[in-house]
């Protein structure tokens, strides 16, 4: 009886240490998100709110209007999902995957994107705006 009773408070306290692991990640609001490319350092707002049970975002550049995220999926910490960038002198747009980790108020990942047959991958920082009270 005494090892049941063991076994069942180790049981127990493991399982409290591992539930005191798994953070809450909350990806909504409005993000402010730098990156280089060729040297140029960029930025963009991103845009995440809850659609029901699902997320649902847009992203901007200082050059271009909302475009609405594809695939928007948040799992184990880590958002994904694709945007559109249309350039100027460009009829279609270049697609642009990003995998981000979100802790906190902070996001941090890689955006990736195919430019003349190749794949080519930059860092990409974040922070969520504050909330107005």
């Amino acid at each position: 009886m005494k090892a049941i009773l063991s076994m069942a408070l180790v049981l127990g306290v493991c399982g409290l240490a591992g539930a005191a692991d798994d953070k809450v990640v909350d990806p909504v609001g409005t993000w402010k998100c730098e990156y280089e490319i060729g040297g140029q350092q960029r930025t963009s707002t991103l845009k995440i709110k809850k659609d029901g049970d699902n997320l649902a975002g847009t992203m901007s550049w200082p050059d271009q209007d909302e475009t609405k995220l594809k695939d928007l999926k948040l799992k184990d910490g880590t958002l994904t999902f694709s945007a559109v960038r249309k350039l100027a002198g460009m009829d279609d747009g270049i697609t642009v995957e990003y995998k981000l980790t979100i802790d906190g108020d902070q996001l941090k990942g890689k955006g990736a994107a195919e430019f003349g047959g190749e794949k080519r991958e930059f860092d990409i920082e974040g922070k969520r705006e504050k909330k107005d009270k």
